[in-house]
């Protein structure tokens, strides 16, 4: 069995907690719960806990940048 072996504190985070991407987002970290309730925006969940994943934060912010336009989270769900 394999210990549990904490991130550097250097290394970029690959989950964020729903708090961590709300705030980034500038919500409340309810509104962004009830999105991903919805389908609406893209999350893990590991028995009672979502957390979102860096790359899909980070992809939405790179096929805005770079279309230069509005992306739809919900467009990021499976």
């Amino acid at each position: 069995m394999r210990k549990f072996q904490p991130q550097a504190v250097t290394a970029a985070p690959k989950f964020y907690s729903v708090a961590q991407a709300a705030a980034m987002f500038g919500m409340s970290p309810m509104t962004l719960y009830r999105a991903i309730a919805a389908g609406e925006f893209p999350a893990v969940r590991i028995r009672g806990r979502l957390i979102v994943p860096a790359k899909a934060v980070d992809a939405m912010a790179d096929v805005a940048t770079a279309e230069q336009t509005v992306v739809d989270a919900a467009g990021w769900v499976v």
